[in-house]
């Protein structure tokens, strides 16, 4: 059988991340209490003999607060602080999100690192006292507990309020260019307006139309139509924007795999013509929109799958999940409650898969990529509008959450391009000054 610290290892990152933390926690408890137990500085009555306090009731209350009893507590704290806040900065250094992770991450670090040396100098330098007066020595530990309390519950608080009203001036401005096309009736210009502003904001460039800052570009910009352009044009920075910055790449890369799987169906297939050659065209696009279904939206195959209501995702496994059961196999489900606890049934069955896949040809664990195919039937239910309601939730989200900000982002660069292109002409102008007088 397998040995428990391969168990651990088979774990996914979070489930191994929050057993370790967990581990810390109680050893820190258990420490915690020993330390009260075996010290008699907060109970005469029992403890090792030599750890008793004496003088007044403020010189023994002084003494608690100092002592070896605190070195396993301090010493956790100088472990997080100054060991594995640096690691994990230095580990996303690279990261620059759209959520404010970055600013916690880089702020909950920095807020521990004064906490033990200043705690250890305000307990043993005698020059702190006056100021100990005023100002206890626990409380350079409570000052980073307030800066970590602050950073992480109310600046995301801030930060959802935050996307919350970006959303509402995206649906505003949406709301906006619809009326006002309505009103004008004209809708082929707007289509012009919305492309030319996208093209200048893709290229970082300023239109020779019209600005992408215009009231009508700001408009137009944030709409549908705008974020279809792209999707259809140049897909690529979006992608990469929402991947590393916004973190929702999955999004993107669905919409963007479903466009090419319907530009992909023959003729035929969207007739509903149903000779054999039909037949086989419809089963390779079957296997094409399988493997979409795998990659993005089944919960079991899929490493992030994306959000869309339980109504659809039923919809879509009853479509799709036997069929990706039969080719991908059976995934095991680690119970939270008992990580370590592996079933032999589940462990035969994944055995079970590995030697059905090793005598079809193929390896256990096959990528969604490959050219492995699903030869069984092919469910009634299947047609050419089969994620039609997926895309259209999936392009709602991008385009209430990702897409502005997106847009935003890129202002924001062309703005400080703007900003360098100006800089060397005013210095310039600076030296000609100079050289004239």
């Amino acid at each position: 059988g397998m040995g428990i610290v391969d168990r651990f290892r088979s774990l996914n990152y979070t489930t191994r991340m929050v057993i370790l933390v967990s581990l810390g926690m109680g050893l820190q408890l258990f420490l915690t209490i020993l330390m009260w137990l075996i010290s008699r500085k907060w109970h005469s009555g029992w403890g090792i003999a030599g750890t008793e306090v004496y003088g007044t009731e403020m010189e023994q209350k002084m003494e608690m607060g100092r002592g070896w009893e605190w070195w396993p507590g301090i010493f956790w704290q100088f472990v997080w602080a100054w060991i594995v806040a640096p690691c994990v900065l230095w580990k996303s250094r690279n990261i620059n999100d759209t959520h404010g992770w970055r600013l916690q991450t880089i702020g909950c670090a920095v807020a521990g690192l004064h906490a033990t040396p200043m705690w250890l100098i305000a307990l043993y330098v005698p020059a702190m006292e006056p100021v100990n007066k005023y100002f206890l020595p626990p409380q350079w530990i409570c000052i980073s507990i307030l800066v970590l309390e602050i950073l992480t519950v109310f600046l995301p608080c801030w930060e959802v309020v935050q996307a919350s009203t970006l959303r509402q001036e995206t649906l505003d401005s949406i709301a906006q260019w619809e009326r006002k096309n309505k009103n004008t009736g004209s809708s082929a210009k707007s289509v012009n307006t919305a492309s030319t502003a996208i093209d200048s904001l893709m290229s970082g460039r300023k239109s020779t139309v019209g600005s992408v800052k215009s009231t009508d570009s700001q408009e137009s910009i944030l709409t549908m139509s705008a974020l279809e352009y792209v999707l259809e044009r140049n897909p690529t920075p979006l992608q990469e924007f929402s991947s590393l910055r916004d973190f929702s790449g999955e999004n993107i890369a669905f919409l963007t795999s479903v466009a090419e799987w319907k530009t992909s169906l023959p003729q035929p297939v969207r007739d509903g013509v149903k000779d054999s050659t039909t037949r086989e065209l419809i089963r390779e696009r079957f296997n094409s929109a399988l493997r979409i279904y795998a990659e993005f939206i089944s919960i079991k195959d899929a490493e992030f799958p994306i959000n869309i209501s339980s109504t659809e995702l039923k919809r879509m496994e009853a479509v799709f999940e036997a069929s990706a059961r039969t080719l991908y196999g059976d995934k095991v489900e680690v119970d939270p409650a008992t990580p370590f606890d592996f079933p032999e049934t589940a462990h035969k069955t994944s055995m079970e898969t590995s030697s059905q896949a090793s005598e079809k040809g193929r390896p256990a664990g096959t990528s969604y990529s490959d050219g492995v195919k699903f030869w069984g039937e092919i469910p009634e239910s299947f047609d050419e509008t089969v994620f039609d309601e997926s895309e259209k939730h999936i392009k709602y989200l991008v385009l209430t959450n990702t897409w502005p900000k997106f847009v935003k982002d890129r202002r924001v660069s062309i703005d400080m391009g703007a900003a360098a292109e100006r800089g060397p002409s005013i210095m310039s102008f600076v030296r000609s000054r100079r050289q004239k007088r």
